[in-house]
């Protein structure tokens, strides 16, 4: 979103189950640790994992970089899961 003072980049990861936004960044550059490493660190603050999860996302650079895939990796019971090229 463009503002007065330049762009903003706005990353929210949201619980599908209830439809609940559990982590969110606001950052001014689209740097993996600026918007979906501390999106997701958030999310798993405010909703601990207990189970098998699937984390969703489309190709944006920020969610294939090394940094954010070795973090989700961290997290077992996580599968990532990305869109087809071209489709968002």
């Amino acid at each position: 979103m463009r503002t007065d003072e330049g762009w903003l980049y706005l990353t929210i990861v949201i619980d599908l189950y209830d439809r609940r936004i559990i982590g969110w960044s606001l950052s001014a550059s689209m740097k993996a640790a600026e918007t979906t490493i501390p999106a997701w660190q958030m999310a798993v603050k405010n909703r601990p994992i207990d189970g098998r999860l699937i984390f969703h996302s489309d190709r944006g650079v920020q969610y294939a970089c090394h940094a954010f895939i070795k973090l989700l990796k961290k997290y077992t019971p996580v599968l990532q899961s990305m869109s087809g090229k071209g489709n968002c």
